[in-house]
C-alpha cells in the first residue's frame, strides 16, 4: 500500500474517532464487561443448530476487534475475533438505537467493539451475534494488512509481533504450543522431586558454557558484570548446597550470530539430578520429550520439514567418534579407525580431505568436533543421542574412568539441531581447576568464547558435590521442532531485530 493511500485512510479513521466524539461515545473507555469471549461462544455453540438457538433465546454480551465489514443499506455483518475465534454480529438499524447504529456505521476494520445481543443463526447457518446494543472500545487508525508473503513481510511480522497476532492465527498457535510446553516440562520435573529455584542473571564470572558474553557495569558497585550465558555453574553449587534435584527455565544471553537456529537471548531448561550420571539422563530425556510432544501437540509426532519425526523411545545413542568415523569413510571412501580422530596430525589431514581447514592451535577433539558438525548434525532427524565428546571441548564434564580423553557427555539431536546437552558433572576440585587453566591459555591465545576461571564455584567443589548430572534444553528448539516453525525467531514473541529507521 504507497504511503498517501496510508496517509488517506489515517485521516478518514481520524475523522470517524472524531464523528464518534461528537456522538458523545467515549474515545477510549475504561471497560467493557463481558459474559463471554467469541471463542467461547464458539465452543459452545459451534454445533448448536439455528432451531434450537431460536428456541433457548441465548443472551450474550462479548467483545473483540473487527475483521470483516460488510454494509447491506440498513443492516450491517461484521466480524470479530479474539485472536482465537472468529463470530459475526448482525446488525441492523430497526433493532438498535440511532446512536448505536451510527457507531456501528463508523467503525473500521481493527476495531475493538462490544456487541450485546442473543445468538441464532443465518439463513447460510453462520452462528451470529443480532445485535442489540453496541459499545465502541478502541480506535485502529493503521489498516490491518490484508497478506503477509515474501521477506519484507516476514521481517515485519517478527518486528510487529502484535500486528502478526491480530492477523495470522497461526502465530498465536505456535505460541499457544509454547506455553504447554514450559507446563507440561515444569509439572513433569515436578512430579519427579525437583526444585524450581531462580539464579543470578547478571554475574561476575561469566561460566557455565564456552560463548561469548555480554558485558555490562554496575555503577554503585563500581563492578563489571556479565549478563549469564548458563546457569549451571550457580545450579550446581545449589546441589553441593543439598538441593538434589534443582531445575531453572530462564533466559540465556550469549554475544554471538543470529541465524535460523540462534537469537542472542534464548529461553533454556537447566536441570540437575544428584547421584546420576548422563546415562540415567538419556533415558529421563527420552520420558520427558514423549511427554511433552504429547501433552503440547496431541501426539508423539510431528511433521518437520516435510518429514515425520517420532519421539516415541527409545532414542539411537551413537558414539560422536563413531558418528565421525563412519560420515568421513562415506564421504572419502575410505575405511577411518577411532585412534585416527584421537591423534592432532591424523585428524586435521582427515578435516582437510573433507573440506575443513583447522586452526593450527586446535587439538584433535576441537578437530573431530568441527568434523562432525560439518557432517553429521543435518543428518540427525529422528531424536539421537551422540554421546561420548572429546574432553579438550567439555570442559565441565566428567571423564570416563577408562578412557580419560572421553567425557560422559551426550547431545541430543532432532530435526538436525542440538536440542539438549548433558554430562556427569565434574566434581574433582583439582581437575576441575586443571580445565580452567586451560581454558585460560586459550582465551589469551584469543579465543573469546573459551571459560573464565571461577575461584568460588571450586571452592564449592571442594565442599563435595556428589556425582551428578545435568543437562540443558533449549526450549525455543524444541517448539520449533514442535510447530515446524523453520526459524527461531518464530517461536520468540519479539526476537532481536536490527535497528531501523522509524520512517522505514
Amino acid at each position: 500500500m504507497s504511503e498517501p493511500r496510508e496517509n488517506a485512510q489515517l485521516v478518514e479513521r481520524r475523522a470517524n474517532l472524531a464523528a464518534l466524539v461528537e456522538l458523545g461515545v467515549p474515545a477510549y473507555p475504561h471497560r467493557f464487561d463481558c459474559t463471554d469471549t467469541p471463542s467461547a461462544i464458539v465452543a459452545a455453540h459451534g454445533d448448536t443448530s439455528g432451531a434450537d438457538l431460536d428456541t433457548a433465546q441465548i443472551k450474550t454480551v462479548t467483545a473483540g476487534r473487527v475483521l470483516i465489514v460488510r454494509s447491506f443499506g440498513k443492516a450491517r455483518f461484521l466480524v470479530i475475533s479474539d485472536g482465537v475465534s472468529r463470530l459475526q454480529v448482525y446488525v441492523r438499524q430497526d433493532t438498535l438505537s440511532e446512536r448505536d447504529f451510527k457507531i456501528a456505521a463508523l467503525l473500521d476494520i481493527g476495531d475493538l467493539i462490544g456487541v450485546d445481543g442473543r445468538l441464532f443463526r443465518t439463513r447460510t447457518n453462520e452462528l451470529t451475534v443480532w445485535a442489540a446494543r453496541i459499545e465502541f472500545l478502541a480506535k485502529c487508525f493503521v489498516p490491518l494488512p490484508e497478506k503477509w508473503h515474501g521477506l519484507r513481510d516476514v521481517e515485519t511480522r517478527y518486528r510487529r509481533r502484535y500486528v502478526d497476532l491480530i492477523v495470522n492465527p497461526a502465530s498465536r498457535r505456535v505460541f499457544e504450543v509454547r506455553a504447554r510446553v514450559l507446563i507440561s516440562i515444569r509439572a513433569f520435573l515436578l512430579d519427579r522431586g525437583y526444585l524450581e529455584v531462580e539464579t543470578p542473571m547478571m554475574q561476575p564470572v561469566a561460566g557455565g558454557a564456552l560463548a561469548r558474553p555480554f558485558v555490562t557495569h554496575h555503577n554503585a558497585q563500581d563492578m563489571r558484570l556479565y549478563l549469564r550465558v548458563a546457569p549451571e555453574l550457580y545450579l550446581k553449587r545449589l546441589v553441593v548446597g543439598g538441593i538434589e534435584r534443582v531445575f531453572e527455565i530462564n533466559r540465556n544471553f550469549r554475544n554471538e550470530g543470529i541465524s535460523t537456529q540462534h537469537n542472542p537471548e534464548f529461553t533454556m531448561l537447566e536441570f540437575y539430578q544428584a547421584y546420576s550420571d548422563y546415562r540415567d539422563l538419556m533415558t529421563m530425556t527420552e520420558q520427558l520429550l514423549a511427554t511433552v510432544a504429547h501433552e503440547a501437540t496431541g501426539g508423539d509426532e510431528v511433521r518437520v520439514g516435510g518429514q515425520t519425526v517420532s519421539f516415541r523411545p527409545p532414542y539411537p545413542r551413537v558414539s560422536l567418534r563413531q558418528a565421525v568415523r563412519e560420515a568421513v569413510s562415506a564421504k572419502l571412501g575410505v575405511p577411518v579407525r577411532e585412534p585416527d580422530l584421537r591423534n592432532r596430525e591424523t585428524a586435521a589431514a582427515l578435516a582437510v580431505r573433507v573440506g575443513l581447514e583447522p586452526g593450527p592451535d586446535q587439538g584433535a577433539g576441537p578437530i573431530t568436533m568441527g568434523i562432525f558438525e560439518a557432517l553429521c548434525e543435518r543428518t540427525l532427524v529422528q531424536p539421537t543421542f551422540i554421546h561420548d565428546f572429546p574432553t579438550e571441548v567439555s570442559p565441565l564434564s566428567k571423564q570416563r574412568a577408562d578412557d580419560p580423553d572421553t567425557v560422559e557427555r551426550f547431545e541430543l539431536f532432532v530435526a538436525g539441531m542440538e536440542l539438549a546437552n548433558a554430562f556427569s558433572e565434574l566434581n574433582d576440585p583439582v581437575e576441575q581447576r586443571r580445565r580452567f587453566e586451560a581454558q585460560l591459555r586459550d582465551r589469551q591465545g584469543g579465543d573469546l568464547e573459551a571459560h573464565q576461571m571461577d575461584e568460588d564455584y571450586i571452592r564449592a567443589l571442594e565442599y563435595g558435590l556428589p556425582p551428578t548430572a545435568g543437562e540443558g534444553l533449549g526450549i525455543d528448539r524444541l517448539v520449533m521442532v514442535l510447530t515446524d516453525s523453520p526459524s527461531i525467531r518464530d517461536v520468540i514473541l519479539f526476537p532481536l531485530m536490527r535497528s531501523r529507521e522509524v520512517s522505514e
